[in-house]
């Protein structure tokens, strides 16, 4: 509901079917059942799961951002846009994870996992989740997935950074070499210089529609398959996890509340605030 709400309140079109919404949140779910399956059966070991995330994180990932500038068109003003949206969301994570650190900080030494609810209250499965969502929600705005990209972007440069010395307690994780030896950034230099030049990848069609048979539909194929992979990944660690301790367990509730409740509502006021398009906003 607060999706739609948003795209009601800047796009001024209305709200958003909400069985649209949850309609596509849904299929995305469903994708986790068969890791579930496939670890309470015993088909599938505990040690195939960094496989899976091996795969996910160094080939599905980059070919979403590479597939993602590959659908947009680049203009100075998107290009101006694009700027604007990436500083401020990356401001806005880092200012919120601090303060959610100074909240769970105390609770460090007693309980190492404040650690970890530290980080997931502010980073998500934004890509994952979010360009799926974007395409399905805001079909005549494309260029809608691109923010979604370039705040990926931010999100992994603190996951690989701040967020690693958080886990860890330790800030030589802090460096970098892990701001630019990431996959995310890696990917950055190849599909950057490609959307700022309006270079396509081969077998891009008309409306940036990628052509079976070709460089753009592999591109993009890989790239698609990031969120069932993703939901795969999880459905097999649910499958190891007592779902009730999950339900039990009042941390968990915490973290949602910031995530799913605080940082949307400081992250939609922080929009208002911005000299950028409507759709930008909702995005």
């Amino acid at each position: 509901m607060l999706f739609t709400f948003l795209c009601k309140y800047f796009l001024g079109c209305g709200y958003l079917p909400f069985s649209t919404t949850a309609f596509n949140v849904l299929i995305m779910l469903a994708y986790a059942i068969p890791g579930f399956i496939l670890i309470k059966t015993k088909s599938v070991k505990q040690e195939a799961i960094s496989a899976f995330a091996m795969f996910l994180l160094f080939v599905c990932q980059p070919c979403l951002s590479v597939y993602s500038f590959n659908t947009a068109d680049y203009t100075p003003e998107l290009g101006i846009s694009l700027l604007i949206f990436f500083f401020a969301s990356l401001i806005l994570q880092v200012l919120m994870l601090f303060v959610v650190y100074l909240i769970f900080k105390r609770k460090y030494k007693e309980n190492p996992e404040y650690r970890i609810c530290t980080v997931a209250s502010v980073l998500g499965n934004t890509g994952f989740f979010g360009v799926p969502l974007l395409q399905a929600l805001l079909p005549e705005y494309p260029n809608a997935i691109v923010f979604s990209a370039v705040f990926i972007v931010g999100m992994n440069l603190i996951s690989w950074t701040l967020s690693s010395a958080l886990l860890t307690g330790d800030k030589k994780y802090m460096s970098l070499k892990k701001i630019l030896l990431n996959p995310v950034m890696l990917t950055l230099i190849i599909s950057l210089p490609l959307f700022l030049t309006r270079t396509k990848l081969p077998g891009t069609g008309a409306d940036n529609e990628a052509l079976p048979g070709t460089l753009s539909y592999i591109i993009a194929l890989l790239g698609k398959m990031t969120t069932p992979i993703s939901m795969l990944i999880l459905g097999m660690r649910l499958g190891l996890t007592k779902v009730r301790d999950l339900f039990m367990d009042l941390k968990v509730y915490i973290v949602a509340f910031f995530k799913l409740i605080a940082f949307p509502l400081v992250g939609m006021a922080a929009a208002y605030t911005l000299p950028l398009e409507p759709y930008i906003k909702a995005t």
